[in-house]
C-alpha cells in the first residue's frame, strides 16, 4: 500500500499552511485544577522523560544520566512500568514506537503489536452456540493472550539506535522488584475494583497480603520471580522471553482452561516486529506524524482534519460549540476507524481515501446545528472495500511515554497488556496481555462479509495506540503525545492537540482539560469538569453526555513554543515530567 510520505507532507505544511499564523481562541480561564499547574519551560536541546509512574521516570532519567540514548531509557521506562504500573503494560504485551532520530530527522515506526497465534481461527471467539463470547468470560481466558511484541520490539530499536549495553537497561527494575515498592494510589484504587482479571488464581496470589487479603495502597509489594527474569532478560537478551523455560511457561499458562488457547512455543520463537512508514498529516502550523495500520493513527489524522474544517479555533474551552464540533466530527472519525482499520497485511485499508482533502471536506460537511439522532455511517473513501459492521470489543488501558535524549533523540512508546492487568494470568512475574480480544469477536456479519478486524492466524488486532510526533516547517522536532484509554486514546489525544494548538494552552492545561467521548450513539464525558453552561449547550444541541467509563485518558506531551519545550502529564494519573538528567 502506498503511504502519504513524509516529503510531501513536509512539501505541503511549507506551501500551504506556514504562511498563516497559528489560530488560537479567547482567552479563557482554564479549568482550576489545571491553573495552579506551572508550564515546564527549559532549553530546548536538554533531554527528557515523561511517564505515567514516578518510578518509572526517574529510571529512564538515570539511564540518560550514564549516556544513554532515547531507546536505552525507554527500555529502563518499560521494564519498571511492567512492576509498578501492571494493571497497564508490561513485558508480556506490546506496543506501538514512533522515533525521531535527532540527526537525521528521519521518523520511523516500531510495531511490537501483538499476534495471533498460528493456530487462530476466525471462530475462536465464539461459544458453541455460535454468538460471540461474553467480554468477561474472553478476558481471562487463555486464549485472549496473543504473542507478546513489546520486548522484541524494544531489542529491534536498541541494536538500531541504543548507546548503552542491554544488560545495563534493567537494574532498576531488578533493584525496586526484589526490594519492594509502595503501591501508589492509582495501583490501590484498581486493586478495589471487582475486575474479573483480579479474581485468577494467579492474581489473587500475587497481591495477597500475610493474612490472605488484599494488598492496598501503602502496602510494600515485592516481586522476586520479576527480579529474576528482568536478570535474565539482561543477560540472555529477549531469547529470555521467546525461548526456554519463560517461553514454555507462557504457552502452558495460555492452553490451561477455561478457554484453553492456542499458542506454541514455535508462535513466541517466531514472532517478529515491523518497521514501518510514519503516516504524516498537516494541522495548522505542524506536520502530524503517526503509525499506520494496524494502528489509528489514520483516524486521528482525519480528525483532525476535520476539525480544522470548522471554526473550533476561533473558540476556546468554556464555548459550547466548540465542543459540539469536536463530538460530531469524533462520531464520523470513528464510524470509518470502526468499519475500515485492520492488519493491512491481511485487509485492504483506504488510508489514502481517508485522509484526500475532498473526502475529509465531504465528511466534515455531514456536521450540523446539532447531533443527528442516530448514529453516523462510514463514508465510502476511494479504494474502501465493503466490509461487515465492526462489533469489537476494546477496553480501557495502556500506558504512554515519551524520552528524548541529548543528541535529539526522541521516542513516543504506547504501550500496553490491552485490558486491566490484560488477562489475569501471570508469568514469572509479569501479567499476559489479552490483546486478542480487541479482534472483532464476530468474524462476518449476517449477509456473510468479513469484518476487516476478524481474527486470522499471525494476524495483528487493530490497535487505538497512536504515538504521535510534531513536526514543525523546518521539519525539525515540535512535539510529542500519546495517551492510554483504548479506542478513546483517538478523542483524547485530539482533545489535547486542540487545545495545546487551537486555543494555546499550556500543555498541563491542555491535558487537563474535560474529555469528552463520542462515538456512535454514546456520548461520554467528565460532567463536573466543564465550565458551567457547557453541558447544557451541548444537551440544547442534542448531545446528552454521560459520566465516562473505564480507565480515564494518560495523555502525556510535549510541544515546543519559542524553542522552550512546555511538557505536560495527565492529571488523571501518576505521572511526572522529568527535564535534564538530574545532575
Amino acid at each position: 500500500m502506498k503511504m502519504i510520505r513524509l516529503v510531501a507532507a513536509v512539501a505541503a505544511l511549507l506551501t500551504t499552511s506556514c504562511t498563516s499564523n497559528m489560530a488560537t481562541g479567547p482567552a479563557a480561564a482554564p479549568p482550576p485544577e489545571a491553573a495552579a499547574t506551572p508550564r515546564a519551560a527549559v532549553q530546548e536541546t536538554e533531554p527528557f522523560v515523561i511517564a505515567a509512574n514516578p518510578l518509572a521516570a526517574k529510571a529512564g532519567q538515570d539511564v540518560l544520566k550514564r549516556g544513554g540514548s532515547a531507546i536505552d531509557a525507554a527500555i529502563a521506562v518499560q521494564a519498571m512500568l511492567s512492576l509498578v504500573e501492571p494493571q497497564s503494560s508490561g513485558l508480556g504485551g506490546g506496543a506501538f514506537l514512533t522515533y525521531l532520530d535527532g540527526a537525521s530527522g528521519k521518523l520511523t515506526i516500531y510495531d511490537g503489536r501483538e499476534t495471533a497465534p498460528a493456530q487462530a481461527s476466525p471462530s475462536m471467539f465464539l461459544g458453541p452456540d455460535g454468538k460471540p463470547l461474553g467480554y468477561r468470560e474472553a478476558v481471562t481466558s487463555g486464549r485472549a493472550t496473543g504473542v507478546p511484541g513489546a520486548v522484541a520490539m524494544l531489542a529491534m530499536v536498541h541494536a538500531e539506535h541504543g548507546a548503552l549495553d542491554w544488560s545495563s537497561l534493567f537494574s532498576a527494575a531488578e533493584r525496586t522488584a526484589e526490594e519492594g515498592f509502595v503501591i501508589s494510589p492509582r495501583l490501590g484504587r484498581f486493586l478495589g475494583i471487582a475486575f474479573p482479571q483480579l479474581g485468577t488464581p494467579d492474581a489473587t496470589a500475587y497481591f495477597a497480603d500475610a493474612d490472605g487479603e488484599r494488598k492496598t495502597t501503602g502496602d510494600r509489594l515485592k516481586n522476586p520471580e520479576y527480579a529474576d527474569f528482568v536478570r535474565r532478560l539482561a543477560a540472555n537478551g529477549p531469547g529470555a522471553l521467546y525461548g526456554g523455560s519463560t517461553a514454555a511457561k507462557i504457552v502452558a499458562k495460555t492452553r490451561a482452561a477455561p478457554l484453553e488457547g492456542r499458542m506454541t512455543m514455535a508462535d513466541l520463537a517466531g514472532y517478529k516486529p515491523v518497521k514501518r512508514e510514519a503516516l504524516c498529516n498537516p494541522y495548522r502550523v505542524y506536520l502530524v506524524c503517526v503509525p499506520p495500520p494496524p494502528s489509528s493513527g489514520v483516524a486521528l489524522l482525519q480528525l483532525l482534519a476535520m476539525l480544522e474544517k470548522t471554526d473550533i479555533a476561533t473558540r476556546g474551552p468554556e464555548d459550547a460549540q466548540a465542543w459540539f464540533l469536536f463530538a460530531e466530527a469524533s462520531r464520523l472519525m470513528y464510524a470509518d476507524r470502526d468499519q475500515y482499520i485492520g492488519d493491512p497485511a491481511f485487509a485492504s485499508i483506504p488510508v489514502q481515501g481517508l485522509l484526500e482533502p475532498a473526502y475529509v471536506a465531504s465528511r466534515a460537511a455531514l456536521i450540523g446545528e446539532s447531533a443527528a439522532s442516530s448514529p453516523p455511517e462510514a463514508g465510502t473513501p476511494r479504494g474502501a472495500v465493503l466490509a461487515a459492521a465492526d462489533k469489537t470489543l476494546e477496553p480501557a488501558g495502556t500506558s504512554h511515554f515519551i524520552v528524548r535524549d541529548a543528541q535529539g533523540n526522541v521516542v513516543s512508546i504506547t504501550t500496553t497488556v490491552e485490558s486491566i492487568f490484560g488477562s489475569g494470568r501471570m508469568v514469572d512475574g509479569f501479567f499476559l496481555n489479552n490483546q486478542l480480544t480487541d479482534f472483532s469477536f464476530s468474524p462476518v456479519d449476517d449477509n456473510g462479509r468479513p469484518a476487516a478486524n476478524a481474527v486470522a492466524p499471525g494476524k495483528r488486532p487493530r490497535s487505538s495506540m497512536t504515538p504521535t510526533i510534531l513536526l514543525d516547517s523546518d521539519g525539525k522536532f515540535a512535539g510529542a503525545i500519546g495517551s492510554a484509554g483504548g479506542n478513546s486514546i483517538l478523542a483524547y489525544v485530539a482533545k489535547s492537540l486542540v487545545g495545546a494548538i487551537d486555543w494555546d494552552l499550556s500543555m498541563q492545561e491542555a491535558l487537563a482539560l474535560p474529555n469528552l467521548v463520542a462515538r456512535g450513539s454514546r456520548f461520554g464525558g467528565e460532567l463536573d469538569k466543564f465550565a458551567p453552561g457547557v453541558a447544557d449547550g451541548l444537551a440544547a444541541r442534542g448531545v446528552d453526555l454521560k459520566p465516562g467509563q473505564g480507565e480515564d485518558s494518560g495523555v502525556h506531551a510535549v510541544i515546543i513554543r519559542d524553542g522552550r519545550v512546555d511538557g505536560g502529564y495527565d492529571p488523571r494519573r501518576e505521572g511526572v515530567v522529568l527535564v535534564g538528567t538530574g545532575e
